[in-house]
């Protein structure tokens, strides 16, 4: 059985929030609430295509590419932990 939290979380849930790719999701959303929506989309499309392809086809370096597919998991990873 699960132990609950002193709000009333399980600590299974607390513990998916104490990961750098909970804080790096939750930063993104805080600081620019306005691009999420983007970040993911991009992501999705890096992810369907590959870095290396997607780059080439962007004009983009491949850092930049994996800097975007990283964040958009994480950004997706918060969202589905709180919802």
């Amino acid at each position: 059985m699960s132990r609950m939290a002193a709000d009333g979380r399980s600590e299974f849930i607390d513990s998916l929030m104490d990961t750098e790719l909970y804080s790096i999701g939750a930063f993104f959303c805080d600081e620019h609430p306005d691009l999420v929506d983007d970040v993911i989309s991009e992501s999705d499309a890096i992810e369907s295509v590959g870095l290396q392809a997607y780059a080439a086809a962007n004009d983009l370096s491949f850092d930049e590419c994996l800097q975007t597919l990283l964040t958009g998991l994480a950004v997706r990873y918060y969202k589905a932990i709180v919802g």
